[in-house]
């Protein structure tokens, strides 16, 4: 029943939603790297807004390891968290330096020793950065979505990434968090999900709960 739901899934998804590896504005892999390490608890838009102005001068390791700290969270101050991002940052930059030349790593168990990167981080960094595909990046929307769609019954990211895996095609590991994302941001809502708009609700086992 998965594997049907999964490919169906796909199949109208990518009808509905434009081929695109990520909504993050970046010129590159650290760029990408630093634009996904402010979207955590932060909208793509809020992101872009954000590093419009951040990269226009700092784009660089080397530029975050001297930047002065308050300066920086002034500057990302919108996009929440900016204390603990400030700090994920300026670790980041200077472990790069030490440690992997001022290049972000292609290696999943590298990205990992990185200051506040996660599976999910590191998934995006490999797949959009590096075409690099070896997981699934699952975000609050991938959760969400693949929650009520009865792809997994967990919460936790990791153990959705592993039973995601499973059940779709390594070919659209790459593709289907995108997907499930643009799906949680434009239709499957967090508190209110527009069921009958949705192009899914003919295979989705939880639309009763929320069709009034």
């Amino acid at each position: 029943m998965q594997k049907k739901t999964v490919k169906k899934t796909i199949e109208k998804l990518s009808k509905e939603y434009p081929p695109i590896k990520t909504s993050l504005k970046y010129n590159t892999v650290f760029e990408l790297l630093i634009a996904t390490i402010l979207s955590a608890q932060c909208t793509d838009k809020q992101v872009n807004i954000t590093t419009k102005k951040l990269f226009k001068k700092y784009n660089k390791p080397e530029d975050f390891i001297k930047i002065n700290k308050n300066k920086l969270q002034k500057i990302i101050r919108s996009t929440g968290y900016y204390k603990i991002k400030t700090d994920r940052i300026i670790k980041t930059s200077k472990k790069l330096k030490e440690n992997f030349n001022s290049k972000v790593p292609d290696k999943m168990e590298e990205l990992l020793e990185l200051n506040g990167v996660g599976r999910k981080t590191a998934n995006i960094v490999l797949s959009v950065g590096y075409n690099k595909t070896v997981g699934i990046a699952v975000d609050t929307h991938v959760n969400r979505v693949s929650n009520r769609l009865g792809l997994t019954s967990n919460s936790n990211p990791e153990k959705i990434e592993k039973e995601l895996m499973k059940i779709i095609p390594k070919n659209n590991w790459s593709n289907i968090s995108i997907l499930l994302i643009l799906h949680g941001r434009n239709v499957c809502l967090s508190r209110k999900p527009k069921c009958q708009k949705c192009i899914l609700n003919n295979i989705c086992p939880s639309k009763n709960k929320y069709l009034t």
